[in-house]
């Protein structure tokens, strides 16, 4: 008795000093402590894509120093780099959670336990076996956790949050696919045993960045229930679609009351024409160069069998950076 004590409060002191958690997300972490470390690792995973996607945006998805808090809310005005962003971390916590019952990480899972038996498809007859991913309990789990934080308000952006969660969770699930394995003689296929997997968390970044390009601005309905279009021309959102609010900032100075870190100091491509191009990037306030040297591989060489063989060569790059502007102390909001 003693020791479970012990652990309750271990536990509930733990889930004390993790900041930015409502009252909800506090009573899940204290009686699933082991499955908090799961989502900060689902955390860090969400972020390092939402940094892949926009890598070479204005917007590029940092977050504030005084937003470190994992389970917070970003300073982002209700726009679609919003949208994305929530749609995203909903996604990240999924995959983890999904993949840690997989690996056996947590008591409160296992593999999917409505995959046993036999069953069919379209190549014929196959048995369930091996592991297949839990998807069902990471995303229940993902929803009562993340989406806690909107369950308080019924105003327009958590409505807003709650449906870009939801598309966060489906994008994952979208990528669910059947692995088999054959059995019999040299490999005849007499009998397969095959099991559900998700697919990389790459395909769910990506899909949510398209719909991030098409996302569909709304307004709220006047019950306060949900959505219509703010432009007539368009069609309805579904249920797959990301929506937001409000126009984006520009992102071209520093603004914490939009999110925006400014462009100041990023680096740019000169001889790009998209959006890293030095003229976009940098908003038009021209741009620094820097002349430096780096060691790269060089004169590689194959030698059979099968090694890579490479000199280490010393490489002169030009590397531009975004001026920041002239009347900055002014100008930008900190």
């Amino acid at each position: 008795m003693g020791a479970v004590g012990s652990s309750s409060t271990s536990s509930r002191v733990m889930c004390n000093n993790v900041p930015g958690l409502v009252t909800r997300q506090r009573q899940l972490c204290q009686r699933y402590p082991e499955i908090m470390h799961v989502v900060g690792v689902g955390v860090s995973e969400w972020k390092a894509e939402c940094q892949h996607q926009f890598q070479h945006h204005r917007w590029n998805c940092n977050t504030h120093e005084r937003d470190q808090s994992s389970f917070g809310k970003l300073i982002l005005r209700s726009s679609r780099e919003s949208a994305f962003v929530y749609a995203i971390s909903s996604a990240g916590v999924v995959f983890a959670i999904t993949r840690a019952c997989s690996q056996g990480e947590l008591k409160s899972c296992s593999c999917d336990p409505k995959k046993k038996g036999s069953s069919k498809d379209s190549k014929g007859s196959f048995d369930w076996g091996g592991c297949s991913d839990n998807i069902d309990y990471g995303i229940r789990f993902a929803k009562a956790f993340v989406d806690a934080r909107e369950r308080k308000g019924k105003d327009a952006r958590a409505l807003m949050n709650l449906h870009n969660n939801r598309v966060g969770r489906k994008a994952v699930k979208r990528f669910m696919k059947q692995e088999c394995k054959c059995h019999g003689v040299s490999g005849s296929c007499t009998l397969r045993t095959c099991w559900l997997t998700m697919g990389d968390f790459r395909k769910s970044g990506d899909l949510l960045r398209k719909k991030y390009n098409g996302a569909i601005q709304v307004v709220m309905n006047q019950d306060g229930t949900g959505f219509t279009v703010a432009n007539k021309r368009f069609n309805k959102p579904t249920s797959n679609d990301l929506v937001y609010f409000e126009n984006s900032p520009d992102y071209c100075i520093r603004d914490r009351d939009t999110g925006s870190f400014g462009t100041a100091g990023r680096v740019c491509n000169q001889s790009s024409r998209g959006m890293d191009s030095c003229e976009v990037m940098c908003c038009g306030r021209g741009y620094d160069t820097a002349r430096i040297t780096k060691m790269v591989k060089c004169e590689c060489k194959f030698h059979w069998c099968c090694a890579v063989r490479c000199k280490d060569c010393l490489e002169t790059v030009d590397v531009h950076t975004c001026k920041a502007a002239k009347d900055a102390g002014w100008n930008e909001k900190t």
